[in-house]
């Protein structure tokens, strides 16, 4: 299974499409979880951070492989992202994708985390960037079972 644990909701229509959207399209490889967590405020920047990665941690088990998304993470291809996952659900069955809140994430969550990945030195927006990640996890699937998929 994969998990994908995000600080903050998606309000855009639009974008819950997308994300819908790639969630049924995964549905014929492997069931994904989608954990929306509470976007902290009025606490200080430091505070909201560590609040945040406490919530994360109640949805992680010990026996997850976890992926942290951090702009510092190592960068793949997607036909190295593919073997990547592909190798890990060798050794592991659930699959943690965990997406910070506008702070980033706290270094404890990084520490725990088996890898961490970046898509880019850029930022992107939370919410477009689970689309972004749904998708590359789904171009992951097509490229192990060997299925064509638009480039």
């Amino acid at each position: 299974m994969i998990r994908i644990i995000c600080v903050g909701k998606i309000k855009e229509k639009y974008l819950k499409d997308a994300i819908d959207e790639y969630v049924k399209r995964l549905s014929k490889y492997t069931k994904v979880e989608i954990i929306e967590l509470k976007d902290e405020s009025r606490l200080s920047e430091k505070e909201i951070i560590q609040k945040e990665a406490s919530n994360i941690r109640r949805y992680i088990k010990d026996r997850d492989y976890n992926i942290s998304l951090a702009i510092e993470g190592e960068m793949l291809s997607s036909v190295d992202f593919s073997k990547k996952i592909d190798n890990i659900f060798n050794n592991y069955s659930d699959i943690n994708f965990i997406i910070g809140g506008s702070y980033g994430l706290d270094d404890s969550i990084k520490e725990i985390s088996n890898l961490k990945l970046s898509f880019s030195k850029m930022t992107y927006p939370h919410q477009l960037f689970r689309v972004i990640l749904l998708e590359q996890i789904y171009r992951a699937f097509k490229i192990m079972n060997n299925e064509s998929y638009h480039k």
